[in-house]
């Protein structure tokens, strides 16, 4: 598996002295650290890992696109469409798996019925994770914010569960499901 050159991309699509890149970069990193823990106590092969590096240095890149002010973004479209955006970006860059990852880490997923019933500004479909990398790096995003007041503290699971809460009992079980499987 040929590795990918992620600080170009990163660098390509976000200038090295924006307040973005200043809240992307640990962020990115931190998830990528906890995921390289979770696949190698899973056993996970070196390609595996490779790719769960690569990916979640890059399952933000979207958020070039977004209108986020606050974290240094300044697109114009909603936030959640980083999602989407960063599909598109990665696909455009060769990497379709990577790209996988953008539009499906959110959370413990997306449905179209959430989409469609909640108004969320993304094309109707399902976003969700599709392969274990993909449930990992989902699950890990959940630990770290790119907020400036968040950046350096991680969630504590019992603080994730109680934000899960608004999206439902079975967003609960998913996110309890993944605890067990990967911190088990």
């Amino acid at each position: 598996m040929k590795k990918v050159n992620y600080w170009r991309i990163i660098q390509k699509y976000m200038p090295t002295d924006s307040l973005a890149y200043s809240l992307y970069v640990p962020h990115v990193v931190q998830v990528a650290a906890r995921a390289i823990r979770i696949g190698e106590k899973l056993g996970m092969s070196k390609n595996q890992l490779q790719f769960i590096e690569e990916a979640a240095m890059l399952h933000d890149i979207g958020v070039v696109k977004v209108d986020a002010k606050d974290i240094g973004c300044i697109g114009s479209l909603p936030y959640m469409r980083h999602m989407t955006e960063g599909r598109k970006i990665l696909e455009k860059e060769g990497l379709p798996e990577h790209a996988r990852v953008c539009e499906t880490h959110t959370g413990t997923g997306i449905t179209k019925k959430m989409v469609k019933d909640e108004n969320i500004p993304l094309p109707e479909k399902d976003y969700i994770a599709e392969s274990i990398e993909d449930e990992i790096l989902s699950y890990c995003d959940l630990f770290y914010s790119k907020d400036p007041s968040r950046l350096w503290k991680e969630y504590t699971v019992k603080e994730i569960r109680e934000l899960r809460k608004k999206y439902g009992e079975e967003d609960v079980k998913r996110f309890n499901d993944w605890v067990e499987k990967f911190e088990g």
